[in-house]
């Protein structure tokens, strides 16, 4: 696929769920063919900043030329949320075409996928194309799907349309939970689960995985960069190289706090992905300090360590952070 971003056009925009509302874009050269479980880029402005935010593509196939994303607005969103909520028909931007770190294996013996929240949106086409060739191959096909509520749970209907009582979902809201470890012991030996939603969910699933003896290569996952494992706060952060102390509102991140006081930090993805605006965390003074690592480039131990965070996703809870950006005069 291409590198280069093109225009586009918004097309219709229509809610799907609560506070949940699908786009379809129609870009200026064509929509083209997908693998199921991709995702396309947006080039936005938020913040002032120039922002690139990637979504995942609803369907198996472009709908008459058009892509289809569905978005929630999120209460901490960085931005790309609500600037894509904002969104009318008939508005302009610019979008990358689809491309996929998620890719499907069409020939594992069985399949179970596993969504949480918005998460949904890349499992639709991964159900759509594997209902499609049960016919042929016989490898049977579950769908778990949680939600805090279930008027906030988008494609219920749809994704029930596609592969009927293999569909499963728990509400939060009714006290309902879905049986990690039942689904992933009535799936085939070599078949495979595909997970998307928030760390609570994925960490969850890898552990029933693991319980079970299940081979690591069978389980895929799609990150949820920015997802969070402590709720959103100011705080307040400790700029030891610059000698100054920053405040970073609630719906602000560090980066953007740090720039908007005169820090120059450099960065690219803005997703937690690149690492470019790592910044070495020297302490955390407070009650109960904890760093909210929300990025995909440190691993699991370097997020254990602290000594490191990505300063355009992640963020500290319950204390004064501090650390040092790297600047020397």
């Amino acid at each position: 696929m291409s590198s280069t971003f093109v225009g586009a056009r918004v097309r219709a925009v229509r809610a799907v769920a609560d506070e949940v509302r699908q786009v379809e874009l129609v870009p200026d050269d064509g929509a083209r063919a997908y693998p199921p479980g991709s995702h396309l880029d947006l080039a936005l402005e938020i913040d002032g900043l120039p922002v690139v935010r990637s979504y995942s593509v609803v369907g198996a196939a472009p709908e008459d030329g058009a892509y289809r994303i569905a978005v929630k607005l999120l209460p901490d969103s960085r931005g790309g949320s609500r600037r894509v909520h904002g969104l009318a028909a008939g508005d302009r931007l610019e979008l990358r075409h689809p491309t996929s770190h998620f890719e499907l294996d069409p020939r594992r013996p069985g399949y179970l996928l596993v969504a949480g929240g918005i998460g949904i949106t890349p499992l639709v086409g991964m159900a759509e194309v594997l209902a499609r060739q049960q016919d042929r191959t016989g490898a049977p096909v579950r769908l778990a799907y949680a939600g805090r509520r279930r008027a906030g749970m988008p494609f219920v209907d749809h994704l029930r349309g596609v592969l009927g009582d293999a569909v499963v979902t728990a509400a939060g809201e009714n006290g309902e939970r879905l049986d990690l470890a039942a689904e992933i012991s009535g799936l085939h030996p070599d078949g495979e689960v595909y997970v998307c939603g928030p760390p609570r969910l994925t960490d969850a699933v890898r552990a029933c995985w693991a319980e079970q003896g299940r081979p690591a290569r069978r389980l895929r996952t799609e990150t949820f960069g920015t997802a969070g494992r402590h709720p959103t706060e100011a705080f307040d952060v400790e700029v030891r190289d610059h000698g100054l102390t920053v405040h970073v509102p609630r719906d602000r991140t560090l980066l953007a706090a740090l720039h908007d006081a005169g820090v120059e930090m450099v960065w690219d993805c803005l997703r937690g992905e690149c690492g470019l605006c790592t910044v070495g965390v020297l302490g955390v003074v407070g009650k109960a300090p904890v760093v909210d690592h929300r990025d995909v480039f440190l691993d699991a131990a370097e997020q254990d360590e602290s000594t490191r965070l990505c300063a355009c996703v992640s963020r500290a809870v319950g204390g004064l952070l501090t650390i040092d950006t790297g600047f020397r005069p």
